[in-house]
């Protein structure tokens, strides 16, 4: 592709600023070879000619990849394309984080943000790396989960600038594995983790110039997991910058613990210290104070994590003895001798001295002189050196520093102590957090070791990165060519290899005369022959190495020194003869073993002459010097992050004066050059760095694939033949197995062919629809003129019919107009009048149930009642109206008579009648007579079954007689008892022993026929019962044979109203007879038939009565019986509980609760184990055992819990037990004492009340439980509908065709959803379908599906937050859609008015959000005024993150963004809000009471639940 088809007129080019490093300009004419210069026009409307020198300026991206979460996805990659993404993405969308191939670039916000709460770090739990907005978490989820699956080490390395929030980072992703991976045994390795921070920044953190909060060291801090679990910690330090305790440049402090000191001096524990202000003392005078830390607060915090981590009360005030010893040190006076500067000395009566020799437990006299003295040692002589002041003042900090070094390095040990655990682990995720690369004005030392450490890792990123491009290629089977990128290793030789800086540096520090200027000499006579080594024009000790980052200029005055880090050794052996077993443990010499503080405190106060001998060493040991150490421990991080999955994290600093969200385009291309940024965009655009899947490229670029190309075999197929032609050139582009890839630029070209061929179309749409809407303005043009000229050439003759014409029309008009307002009237109307009877006839309905639920038993007993008023007035009644009917049928009788009169004369009629006639006579007295038969055998039955009532009544009434008199043996029984137990009493001192054991034998016999007694009475009763079931049964089978005989006897009048007798039959039966004057009237003119007729009537009559009087007698030979032999039964069922004794607790509890099934007892209630343990809790009541009533409730408490532990995960399980526990808890209320409950009780239940035990405390141990379990009950379906929301409620798309208008920028998974919306309601329904067949009561089954729908709502809400590829105009369509059918549904079920609908208001005004315009201020009134339920900074964030439809939308504009956040602010009042909803919030629950209409007399115990041994009473 020619520069000439990419350099045209309109497009968008980058060229270099001062100011702004590159600005964006507009070609005003297009490029051709061979032009020398570049018409454009810049941003402010000026024309700028635009030389061409080398090569043609870099191109602008497409708007729909600029602010992209991957810079690589980018098409054009470049320094300004990169620069730009990344300040639109911090300014416009405050997006802080942003990826970078395997880099996450984090820029420093300088302002607190809320997404670093926990719901965040659940919220990236479990996805995919760019499945959500990029952030530190989701890189930490990515190193977790490779850890777990892959079971390899993993590694995030974390650097930049001072101030770039490396520390930050550090601890946030310390957070997150701690959180996520929990932790194995130990329960407090979690806060001994998060614990070991406060006190590394206290000891190893200072303020500097760009950082309040500035780590001076490196440390690497690897995390254990075993079984994905936390198990220990251990924490590496790297290069600690010692030379602080002593100096500190303008504007910053010495490390904080200092500062914490001295604000904490007036703690009673600190007072022996001596210390006093920050100003007070020479090290920490230079700064004391910094406006957004609390020294004092801080000091507090550490000391809770020494506590945390183990270390006592004693040892850290050692501790601070010795960090107060070392402030004291500092501010030793030592004055010169003379002017001359031979000698020097320090006061007798120094304050600071005496200090600093008291809180050390070291001679005064030993210090002064080994201040002020230098020991030399000479062909076995030993010399005294007096020292100069100044060389005192740098033994005296030379001291102070390794003393601090000590201190660390001791603090460091304790830590990795605490945090070591003693299984081990079997993976570890570290955390390196060290320096990045750093150039100044005036670079030393430190900054040497630092950008030499940065340039190892330079080189381990590079071969990283360069290592998963060749993986990439190779799993695609793409051709790979070796790309050639910057290899660093040259530049590290040069500091490392052999006669290399390091090299000659410790040569120089071997020599006795060595000094910086002859290092800097031998510098230049070794390496000026090297690319990467130059020397400054200044004449100066100095040199430049050419880093991978840039030049470096480094002084080379202190190198020497701090690489020997000199320690006067007198010194030394002054401070390990010291008292203070700490100071002893810090300097160790070598060859001792490690000793613990409590052993040296035991071991008693040392000798008074054993500190001079040691003090005098005979020979300085050999000692690596500090370049040497950091080389070796550098190799050893190599070597570490070598056998590690790495991932890099790169935070830039965004600007020098810490301002919020202001952005330095300098000082930001600078980091991003030296943190290895621009390197990978270098090593991607040198390959293919556009990839995109195949479904994507068609999804995207359908508009550009031919017809004939679609009809290919496959995707592959179809993508290689669109991208021969659009291409043509096969080097810019390679298909992959499952992807495509494209050289730099090509999405680009694809997306402006794309902008064509849509514009094209649009253009042809125009065209054809301008034509025809031109067309049709035409012909109506033209019809108009017709028709005006048509009525003018008639206007004198048709004016009167014109006029009528017009009338007739405007009726016509006003007839169908009014007719369709009416009828649009009366539809509106109607269908609020349907609407109005549906929610009242609910209404009305749902009343009427709870009315009936409510009086239930009172309404049976009105129903008879009100049935037996209804039968006698029905009676009255009918009487009445039988006798109309028979007043008027005998006038139509009249006249049938008459009639038939007429019919009659006919003799042939007339035979033909009676001959009919004299066969239905016989066939009904041959009836008759089997009725009579059978009357009399009923008769006889009766009088048998009263004989035998009446004998069995007398054997009842006996049975009660002798039961009575046990009772009153029974008293006697008691009598005797009272009177042994006074016989016992007065002849206590008497020896009648014989009588009280015959007065013991005669009870135990006495007691004995008790037992037999009530067992025969037991046995009566059952007796009884049956006798009472058997008569019944007979009363049953009486009343079925009477039913019989009327029903034959109405199939007989059938057969008579088939014949046309209709009316005669229907005279009669079971009405008032008709008068004799009626009789005899009718009779005028009867023929014999009608006589026989009559006679046939009478005789039914007859038997009808006969009837009516045996079921009479049936029920009064019943009734007299019933109340004898129900009376023992009624007292027995008004005492409905279960008898049971104190041994059988756990087998009720194992019956009815731990293996209890509802699947083994169908048709039973679901509630019933909540019934049987109320009839057991009344069984203990009645006995007024208070102490079994509690036992038992207790033990089905734990048990419920148990089971609740044993099936968590089941909803069945959980749904069942709440209900079940509701419905005990309703029942101790329900029969409680307590008055308020009884509203709706029955009498029968009143009879059930509760007499003896109190229930309260019961009820406030089931009210908790309840609550447990409907958490539990709310946590198990949480964990099955977690998976499904987001799936479901976002990434699912029932409204096809809106998901190709995402921009290719941003990932987008290819692959169907997991969960459909259905699916979702479907879970939904099954939990309403379990809630309500376990009878859970109705009111806490809707709070449920509240606090679902809340999860629901709050899930896709945080996902719409953290997702910025979900925030666009077709995504809220989707989301409004998916919306109301979760609203549909809730309507479906009949539960809109359960709250259920206010908790998705959020997401419902998300997704109008999404939707509505954002351009004008009226806009931005109408946004506020919308999102009422949305906190501030919730609609901030979706504006910020919303992409515009490309083509279609503009981006919304910063100010507009800044216009909305304001009226929000003014709205709310500045109040703080939250960005995430805390779906883990649960709402209050409320159990109402619900009386049980079910008597417990008619509960049903299933033989399956194997309860035999409890006894019903």
């Amino acid at each position: 592709m020619a520069a000439g088809d990419t350099y045209v007129q309109g497009a968008r080019v980058w060229i270099p600023d001062s100011v702004e490093v590159w600005r964006v300009a507009e070609l005003t004419r297009g490029y051709k070879e061979g032009d020398a210069v570049l018409h454009l026009r810049l941003e402010d409307g000026s024309a700028l000619a635009y030389p061409i020198e080398f090569q043609l300026p870099p191109l602008c991206n497409p708007d729909c990849l600029s602010g992209a979460d991957d810079l690589v996805t980018l098409s054009y990659l470049h320094e300004p394309a990169v620069l730009h993404s990344l300040r639109r993405r911090f300014l416009e969308a405050n997006a802080i984080y942003t990826y970078c191939g395997i880099i996450l670039v984090a820029i420093n916000p300088y302002k607190p943000l809320p997404i670093y709460e926990e719901e965040v770090i659940y919220a990236y739990s479990g996805h995919e790396m760019g499945s959500m907005d990029p952030h530190i978490f989701a890189l930490a989820e990515e190193a977790y989960k490779q850890m777990v699956r892959f079971g390899k080490n993993q590694s995030l390395i974390i650097s930049g600038e001072s101030g770039a929030g490396k520390t930050m980072s550090a601890k946030y992703a310390m957070r997150y594995f701690t959180t996520i991976g929990g932790c194995l045994g130990d329960s407090s390795m979690e806060e001994k983790v998060l614990a070991s921070s406060p006190i590394m920044e206290a000891f190893g953190n200072a303020k500097t110039t760009r950082n309040d909060n500035s780590s001076r060291f490196g440390k690497y801090i690897e995390i254990g997991f075993s079984q994905a679990r936390v198990t220990g910690a251990t924490i590496k330090t790297y290069l600690l910058e010692k030379s602080r305790v002593t100096f500190q440049a303008k504007a910053e402090r010495n490390y904080h613990i200092f500062y914490q000191l001295c604000a904490s001096a007036a703690l009673p524990e600190l007072q022996g210290l001596a210390l006093r202000g920050a100003e007070s003392f020479h090290y920490t005078c230079q700064c004391t104070a910094v406006q957004s830390t609390n020294d004092a607060a801080d000091l507090d915090s550490t000391r809770h994590a020494f506590s945390l981590l183990g270390v006592s009360e004693a040892d850290q005030l050692e501790l601070f003895s010795i960090l107060a010893a070392i402030l004291h040190l500092g501010n030793i006076m030592v004055r010169g001798r003379n002017r001359c500067g031979d000698g020097c000395f320090v006061e007798h009566d120094d304050e600071a001295l005496e200090l600093f020799c008291m809180l050390l437990g070291v001679e005064t006299s030993q210090v002064m002189r080994w201040l002020c003295h230098r020991k030399l040692v000479t062909g076995g002589e030993t010399y005294l050196k007096p020292l100069s002041r100044q060389q005192a003042l740098d033994a005296r900090d030379a001291l102070a520093k390794h003393m601090y070094g000590q201190i660390f390095r001791w603090t460091v040990s304790r830590v990795n102590r605490a945090l070591r655990s003693l299984e081990g682990h079997h993976t570890s995720i570290g955390i390196l957090d060290i320096y990045g690369f750093e150039m100044f004005e005036f670079n030393s030392f430190e900054q040497f070791c630092i950008n030499y450490a940065n340039e190892k890792l330079q080189q381990l990123f590079n071969l990283h990165v360069f290592k998963l491009e060749q993986e990439e290629y190779v799993t695609e089977e793409i051709p790979w060519v070796f790309v050639d990128f910057c290899d660093n290793q040259p530049c590290i030789e040069l500091i490392e290899g052999r006669l290399g800086i390091l090299d000659l540096l410790n040569e120089e520090c071997k020599m006795p005369q060595g000094s910086d200027g002859s290092w800097a000499q031998k510098l230049y006579q070794t390496h000026l022959g090297s690319s990467h080594f130059q020397k400054p024009k200044r004449p100066t000790d100095a040199f430049i190495v050419c880093h991978f980052a840039g030049k470096v200029e480094y002084q080379c005055d202190g190198f020497v020194e701090k690489n020997r880090d000199t320690v006067p050794e007198e010194l030394v052996g002054l401070l390990r003869a010291s008292k203070s077993a700490l100071l002893t443990e810090l300097f160790l010499e070598e060859g001792d073993g490690p000793m613990s503080l409590q052993s040296r405190r035991s071991s008693g106060p040392r000798m008074a002459g054993r500190p001079s001998r040691r003090s005098l060493p005979g020979s300085q040991k050999s000692k690596k010097s500090i370049s040497s150490q950091f080389k070796a421990s550098l190799n050893r991080l190599m070597e570490t992050l070598g056998s590690t999955t790495p991932h890099y994290i790169r935070c830039i600093k965004p600007n020098d004066g810490k301002k919020p969200f202001v952005f330095d385009s300098r000082r930001a291309v600078e980091q991003l050059r030296a943190c290895g940024v621009l390197e990978t965009i270098r090593i991607s655009a040198s390959g293919y760095p556009s990839r995109l899947t195949y479904q994507e490229f068609l999804e995207r670029y359908r508009a550009l694939v031919s017809r004939e190309e679609l009809t290919g075999a496959h995707k592959k197929q179809i993508c290689s033949l669109a991208l021969e032609r659009l291409l043509q050139d096969p080097s810019k582009y390679q298909c992959g197995k499952s992807k495509v890839f494209f050289r730099a630029g090509q999405v680009a070209y694809l997306e402006e062919l794309r902008y064509r061929r849509l514009r094209t179309a649009c253009i042809l749409l125009q065209r054809h629809l301008r034509g025809w809407l031109a067309r049709r303005r035409f012909g109506r043009a033209r019809a108009a003129a017709v028709c005006l000229q048509r009525h003018a050439r008639g206007m004198l003759a048709r004016r009167f019919a014109r006029m009528l014409q017009r009338t007739r029309a405007a009726l016509t008009l006003q007839k169908t107009l009014r007719m369709v307002l009416a009828r649009r009237s009366y539809l509106r109307m109607r269908q609020a009048v349907i609407t109005i009877q549906a929610f009242a006839r609910g209404m009305f309905a749902r009343r009427i149930y709870r009315q009936m639920v409510w009086h239930q038993k009172a309404v049976v007993i009105q129903a008879a009642v009100r049935g037996w008023l209804a039968r006698t007035r029905y009676a009255r009644l009918r009487g009445a109206v039988i006798y109309l009917q028979c007043c008027y049928r005998r006038v139509r009788a009249c006249r049938e008579l008459r009639r038939l009169r007429v019919e009659a004369r006919s003799v042939e009629h007339y035979k033909q009648l009676q001959k009919g006639m004299e066969i239905k006579v016989i066939q009904l007295q041959c009836r008759l007579d089997e009725q009579a038969q059978e009357k009399q055998r009923l008769v006889e039955q009766l009088s048998g079954l009263n004989a035998a009532h009446a004998e069995e009544v007398q054997c009842l009434r006996a049975e009660m007689q002798r039961l009575q008199e046990d009772v009153a043996r029974g008293a006697q029984v008691q009598q005797l008892q009272e009177q042994l137990a006074e016989l016992e009493r007065h002849n206590a001192e008497s020896c009648l022993s014989q009588e009280v054991e015959e007065l013991k034998q005669r009870l135990a016999e006495v007691e004995a026929m008790k037992l037999q007694l009530r067992e025969e009475r037991d046995a009566l009763a059952q007796r009884m019962l049956e006798q009472s079931q058997d008569l019944e049964e007979q009363h049953q089978r009486a009343a079925r044979e009477t039913q019989g005989l009327l029903q034959e006897l109405e199939e007989e009048r059938a057969r008579y109203q088939s014949l046309g007798l209709e009316e005669r039959w229907q005279l009669v039966p079971e009405g008032p007879q008709p008068s004799s004057e009626v009789l005899q009237d009718s009779s005028v003119g009867q023929e014999p038939f009608e006589k026989a007729y009559l006679l046939l009537l009478g005789q039914l009559s007859a038997v009808n009565e006969e009837l009516a009087r045996t079921r009479e007698e049936l029920r009064r030979s019943k009734t007299p019986m019933e109340p004898e032999e129900r009376k023992p039964l009624d007292f027995l069922k008004r005492r409905a509980m279960l008898a049971w004794r104190m041994e059988d607790e756990g087998r009720i509890i194992k019956a009815i609760i731990t293996d209890y099934k509802p699947q083994s007892s169908p048709g039973a209630l679901p509630d019933l184990p909540a019934y049987i343990l109320f009839m057991c809790f009344r069984y203990a009541d009645h006995c007024c055992d208070e102490l079994r009533a509690r036992s038992l409730l207790d033990a089905t408490i734990n048990a419920i819990k148990r089971v609740m532990k044993r099936h968590s995960d089941d909803f069945d399980t959980v749904a069942l037990w709440l209900a079940n526990t509701c419905r005990l808890l309703n029942c101790l209320r329900q029969y409680s004492q307590d008055e308020s409950y009884w509203q709706g009780n029955t009498a029968r239940q009143n009879e059930h009340r509760l007499r003896n035990v109190d229930p309260q405390s019961s009820c406030c141990s089931l009210g908790a439980l309840a609550v447990q379990l409907y958490q539990q009950l709310i946590h198990t379906a949480e964990k099955h509908l977690k998976p499904m929301i987001v799936a479901a409620m976002l990434e699912s798309e029932p409204i096809q065709g809106l998901s190709s208008s995402c921009p290719p920028g941003h990932r987008q998974s290819s692959a169907s959803p997991a969960y459909t919306l259905p699916e979702l309601l479907q879970q939904l329904g099954s939990f309403r379908a379990v809630l309500d067949r376990h009878g859970l009561d109705p009111s806490v089954g809707h709070q449920a599906l509240r606090q679902l729908l809340f999860l629901v709502s709050g899930t896709t809400l945080n996902y719409l937050l953290l997702r910025k590829d979900t925030c666009s105009w077709s995504r809220g369509i989707q989301l409004r859609y998916n919306i109301s059918q979760l609203e549909q549904w809730l309507r479906a079920e009949g539960l809109q008015q359960t709250g259920s609908r206010e908790v998705l208001e959020p997401l419902v005004q998300a997704a109008q959000l999404l939707q509505v315009k954002k351009v004008t201020e009226e806009d931005a009134g109408a946004l506020c005024s919308l999102c009422t339920v949305l906190s501030p900074q919730q609609v901030v964030k979706i504006l910020r993150a919303y992409t515009p439809a490309v083509g279609l939308e503009e981006r919304i504009s910063p100010s507009f963004i800044s216009r909305v956040e304001r009226q929000l602010q003014a709205q709310y009042g500045g109040e703080s809000s939250q960005l995430l909803v805390d779906t883990s919030h649960l709402f209050p629950v409320h159990l109402p009471f619900t009386a049980s209409p079910l008597h417990l007399d008619e509960l049903c115990i299933p033989d399956a639940l194997n309860l035999a041994f409890l006894v019903r009473l």
